[in-house]
C-alpha cells in the first residue's frame, strides 16, 4: 500500500529542505491494523503541520513495515512536529511494537522538490538506499546525524 507524494506549497521556504526517510518494522505483523491506523493518524498530521513540503507513506502490513518520506523546510518545522501530539503520543504507544526503526536524514535544494522535473521515485529510491544502508535504530530525529 501506498499513499503517493503529497506536496505542500510553502512559499516561505528557504533554499534548501531537510528530507526523511524512516523505517519501521514491528516485532510481530499482529500489530500491522493497529500501526497502519496511527501511520494514516500522523500522515494527515504531517500534511497539516508547519513547514512541510511533502510527504509520502509506504506500508508492508503483512510484512510488518512501514516507510516514510518527508521533506521540511528546517530541522525547525520537523522537531516541532515530532513533539506534538498526536504523533509525540504516538511514539510512546508504537515504540514497544517496534523491533527496529531506521531515520535517515539529509537536505536537498528546495527548488528539486517543486521543479516540474522532480520525481518522487527517484527521491524514494535514494531514501531506501540510505535506511538500507544506516543501522538499525540509527537516530531518531532529535539526534540522528545529518548526511551531505
Amino acid at each position: 500500500m501506498e499513499i503517493p507524494w503529497t506536496r505542500i506549497e510553502q512559499p516561505a521556504a528557504g533554499p534548501e529542505a531537510i528530507v526523511m526517510s524512516s523505517m519501521f518494522e514491528l516485532k510481530t505483523p499482529w500489530r500491522a491494523a493497529a500501526f497502519l491506523m496511527y501511520a494514516m493518524r500522523l500522515w494527515r498530521q504531517t500534511r497539516r503541520s508547519p513547514g512541510i513540503l511533502g510527504v509520502s507513506l509506504r506500508a508492508q502490513p503483512l510484512k510488518g513495515t512501514f516507510r516514510t518520506l518527508s521533506a521540511w523546510t528546517d530541522e525547525q518545522a520537523l522537531a516541532s512536529f515530532a513533539r506534538t501530539d498526536p504523533h509525540a503520543a504516538a511514539l510512546n504507544r508504537i515504540r514497544p511494537w517496534t523491533k527496529s526503526s531506521t531515520f535517515r536524514f539529509w537536505s536537498v535544494p528546495v527548488g528539486e522538490l517543486t521543479a516540474g522535473t522532480f520525481s518522487p521515485a527517484e527521491l524514494w529510491a535514494d531514501g531506501v538506499a540510505r535506511v538500507a544502508a544506516a543501522e538499525p535504530d540509527g537516530g531518531s530525529p532529535a539526534t540522528a546525524p545529518r548526511e551531505p
